[in-house]
């Protein structure tokens, strides 16, 4: 349940005529957080960052036992994008269900009776964006499961480059063109960070220079101290600059000087630094589902620390030396605060450790489960158990909450989507965070 804003009712009637009779198979993948709803821009940075995580931290001695589960979560998303990507020619699928009826009601997923619309971009309705997220999730979910499958990932790879060469084709936002994404998704930051991205991951996957000589050609060189499913320009940096930092490909130092501008405005020792911190150290940056950002900014951290450990590489903030011990320790505060080591001494992972917020914003959780109560609940019916001060009965376990405000405060209220909701881009970074401190100290 996310902030709604107000659609004309026309545009709304003309939008879901267009798109409820679609008949195409776009089964599986993930809700966002915790409504009932897909939305294709999200769910793709969720699964690219899943691919990263299981790129950078998935060894043996990190992901240990986890590893078949994280491709087999992996794959769960990369099919469905896939089939997001190739259903119509000439259209990419980014939405199904209708988010304002969704958000009207507390129902469990197997109740939903509110509209489900398709919703998608194409020439004439461009979505940039979306695309490039989408391409680069393609591409990212190719390089880990080639392994496994090298039929599957090339069809991954042909969907990735046809998806990108349509975002670089056809330019415009997607919260442009389909009406759900806004509220809760707009495209804020544009697209040229999408199309920085997604030509920097179908480099990675490819090697083709066109992709290269595209992301040359740009001119993206937005400054930024955030990285999110909204805004990819430092993520892009910090695997652009691998080329340079592993590689010893020094044509890429220009991406290396803007990764470490972009570390220098995190990093609380900086003199640079225009990042905001709770009394308690936790990393502030928006005050909706603050966690989102100390998630994904944390894995930049790690990943570009094992970089710059790979090549023994150090740089400053201004007068300030930073290696990559310094950016481990620190990122490493920032993952134990989130598991509990904070003021109010709550672990915002759900499950872990003997505090936890237990009135999950999630319908599944929330709810009666089937066992429990076979019949159906309605739209309306749910929303006793929304307002019960009960816990939820169902155990979320593993999910990341939207955490604390900017002075550390957390009460455990269902009604505080802002901070009680998980979301899937919250989590699919602290994947490879927590596999990294995982090979580092243990799992115990």
């Amino acid at each position: 349940m996310k902030a709604k804003g107000k659609c004309q009712t026309t545009n709304l009637q003309f939008h879901i005529s267009q798109t409820q009779n679609a008949q195409v198979d776009l089964t599986g993948g993930y809700y966002d957080a915790g409504d009932n709803v897909k939305f294709g821009f999200p769910m793709a940075f969720t699964t690219t960052m899943l691919a990263w995580s299981i790129l950078e931290f998935g060894g043996k001695n990190q992901m240990s036992g986890q590893l078949s589960e994280a491709r087999a979560a992996l794959k769960w998303a990369s099919d469905y994008l896939l089939k997001a990507a190739t259903q119509t020619h000439g259209k990419l699928y980014v939405g199904v269900g209708d988010p304002n009826s969704d958000h009207s009601c507390w129902e469990r997923p197997e109740d939903m009776d509110t509209p489900r619309p398709v919703f998608s971009v194409s020439s004439t309705n461009p979505g940039s964006d979306v695309a490039g997220e989408t391409a680069a999730a393609l591409a990212a979910s190719a390089l880990v499961l080639q392994s496994q499958n090298r039929t599957y990932t090339r069809q991954l790879l042909v969907a990735a480059k046809d998806v990108m060469d349509f975002a670089m084709q056809y330019r415009g936002k997607y919260s442009d063109s389909v009406w759900t994404a806004c509220p809760s998704y707009c495209s804020y930051s544009g697209y040229m960070d999408e199309l920085l991205w997604g030509a920097a991951w179908l480099h990675k996957a490819t090697k083709n220079a066109t992709y290269l000589n595209f992301i040359n050609s740009l001119g993206a060189n937005d400054i930024t101290d955030i990285f999110s499913w909204d805004n990819k320009f430092a993520g892009a940096r910090v695997l652009l600059a691998r080329k340079t930092l592993v590689d010893k490909d020094n044509s890429f130092d220009p991406f290396r000087f803007q990764a470490e501008d972009f570390l220098c405005r995190i990093l609380p020792n900086s003199p640079s630094k225009t990042t905001q911190y709770t009394p308690g150290g936790l990393i502030f940056k928006l005050s909706s589902a603050n966690l989102q950002y100390v998630t994904s900014i944390t894995f930049l951290l790690n990943t570009y620390a094992k970089y710059m450990a790979s090549s023994g590489h150090t740089f400053s903030c201004q007068n300030v030396l930073i290696k990559s011990s310094t950016i481990r320790a620190f990122a490493k505060k920032q993952i134990d605060y989130i598991l509990g080591q904070n003021p109010l001494g709550i672990s915002y992972m759900v499950g872990f450790g003997t505090s936890y917020p237990k009135m999950v914003h999630h319908r599944g959780s929330s709810l009666p489960s089937i066992a429990s109560h076979p019949t159906h609940i309605g739209c309306n019916d749910g929303f006793q158990y929304f307002f019960s001060g009960n816990p939820n009965p169902n155990l979320l376990t593993g999910a990341v909450v939207g955490g604390p405000d900017q002075n550390d405060a957390f009460s455990d209220s269902r009604t505080d989507y802002n901070h009680l909701e998980p979301a899937t881009y919250i989590n699919a970074p602290l994947v490879g965070s927590l596999a990294y401190l995982a090979g580092r100290y243990g799992s115990g």
